[in-house]
């Protein structure tokens, strides 16, 4: 079983949409919440733990991989998505329809035409998650990952439309999205809050 847990909340007064920018650390709150992950997560059969190379996701990372006595491994492809607008703030309710500038950014939300494009996020995730797979068969792997990357996964695997409501994404502060494999057959997919709710859209996350 892979357990794609999105990180915790991160540190950001200034309401910046971090994207994949460095240094943009768990706050006390997200360090509180890892941890709870990791004592959910402390009688399971944890034999890898991989993160993006994000510090937030890292820091996450940190406690589960403590707890079962494990490195850190690094993937490039749980790496959060490429968005236009990284480094712009965005207050509550701030959204960019209220930006004209921004318009021409906005010309095709099915792709979409702001960021990367939905479906090589899920791809470059699949991948993430069956190398994480093969690191030790039939046992269960954490794969700390980001918001629209987990949920953008969850849907190709669905068989959803990729394109979406970023509104409705279930994929709360330090929550786990877990899939489970029969070889290399997806059979489940299970959800769990384990640091509790949280509101789904967090800017940059």
């Amino acid at each position: 079983m892979v357990h794609l847990l999105r990180h915790g909340e991160v540190h950001n007064p200034e309401q910046v949409l971090y994207g994949r920018r460095p240094g943009f650390r768990l706050s006390d709150l997200g360090e509180a919440q890892a941890k709870t992950v990791a004592a959910y997560l402390g009688d399971s059969d944890v034999a890898a733990v991989v993160a993006s190379p994000l510090l937030r996701a890292q820091q996450t990372a940190g406690p589960i991989a403590e707890a079962h006595g494990l490195e850190i491994g690094t993937d490039d492809g749980l790496i959060e998505a490429a968005n236009l607008f990284e480094g712009e703030a965005f207050a509550v309710g701030d959204g960019a329809l209220k930006r004209p500038r921004a318009w021409r950014l906005l010309r095709d939300p099915l792709t979409p035409s702001w960021g990367e494009p939905y479906l090589r996020i899920a791809h470059r995730m699949l991948g993430a998650v069956h190398a994480a797979r093969e690191l030790a068969p039939g046992r269960e792997v954490v794969c700390v990952s980001h918001q629209l990357p987990i949920w953008t996964l969850r849907r190709y695997l669905a068989g959803q439309r990729l394109w979406h409501d970023p509104r409705r994404r279930q994929c709360a502060l330090a929550s786990l999205t877990s899939v489970e494999f029969t070889g290399a057959s997806l059979t489940a997919l299970r959800y769990a809050e384990p640091a509790g709710p949280s509101g789904a859209m967090v800017t940059g996350a």
